[in-house]
């Protein structure tokens, strides 16, 4: 399938970018060490103490612009969403807008391509909290517009608002962001304090960070949302990491 795409000067006349340099924003170091994980709600609870190695999670969102260049890579087919021509839906016309309409998979096999992998939902939750234990979100426990992109009309450019105190951006709101986990309801009550990795098996698969679509509530860092892992929707994307180790 050949795409004309031309994110930021991607097109199909140009040779397709490394996975080094398509990866460009970079990424942080999450130091090894423990955190206190879960929430007040339901599937939150109880909240236990988790024990992380070292890793590293990508400063931005999948962007539509390091998307392109996966697609132009690898020749994979584009998300049925994500090449839409309705406003920030086009990964063809908005480049640093969070790629939108990722499954699961589609998700993985980018994070793959660029050397790295999906966060487990450990991983995410403390990299979200940035080092602050306590609070509903990245920023503290109250509610702000100027912080996050929810109860939106659409997607931002990645990096609109500030980042956390790891310097994560968007670790609340803008799109929902897939991890490795298969989703349990009871997996916090039986889950190991070190590297837990989720369930062996499931039906649904993990997704954290809420979306410019939701209320307050779903954006709060330790709120534990699900879908199919072949779901499509356009207030999914992701977000890649890596052991410190290496992949």
């Amino acid at each position: 399938m050949v795409l004309a795409l031309v994110a930021e000067g991607i097109s199909s006349a140009d040779p397709a970018p490394s996975p080094s340099t398509a990866a460009g924003d970079g990424m942080v170091l999450i130091p090894a060490g423990p955190f206190l994980m879960g929430g007040d709600f339901d599937e939150e609870r109880p909240r236990h103490r988790v024990v992380l190695d070292a890793f590293l999670m990508d400063r931005h969102e999948v962007t539509n612009e390091h998307y392109a260049a996966y697609l132009l890579a690898t020749g994979a087919p584009a998300s049925r969403l994500w090449n839409k021509s309705d406003r920030f839906h086009s990964g063809e016309k908005f480049p640093r807008h969070p790629a939108v309409g990722l499954s699961w998979f589609e998700a993985k096999a980018f994070c793959e391509w660029q050397g790295k992998r999906l966060p487990t939902e450990a991983e995410w939750e403390k990299a979200a909290r940035g080092g602050r234990e306590g609070f509903a979100f990245p920023w503290g426990d109250t509610p702000d517009h100027a912080r996050a992109n929810f109860e939106g009309q659409g997607t931002l450019p990645v990096g609109s608002y500030a980042p956390n105190e790891y310097g994560l951006f968007d670790m609340s709101g803008n799109v929902w962001e897939w991890v490795e986990d298969w989703f349990g309801p009871t997996y916090y009550e039986r889950s190991p304090e070190t590297n837990p990795i989720g369930p062996e098996s499931g039906k649904e698969r993990v997704l954290r960070g809420g979306s410019y679509v939701d209320g307050i509530g779903p954006n709060r860092v330790a709120h534990r949302h699900w879908y199919p892992p072949a779901a499509q929707y356009k207030w999914l994307g992701g977000r890649c990491a890596r052991s410190a180790a290496g992949p």
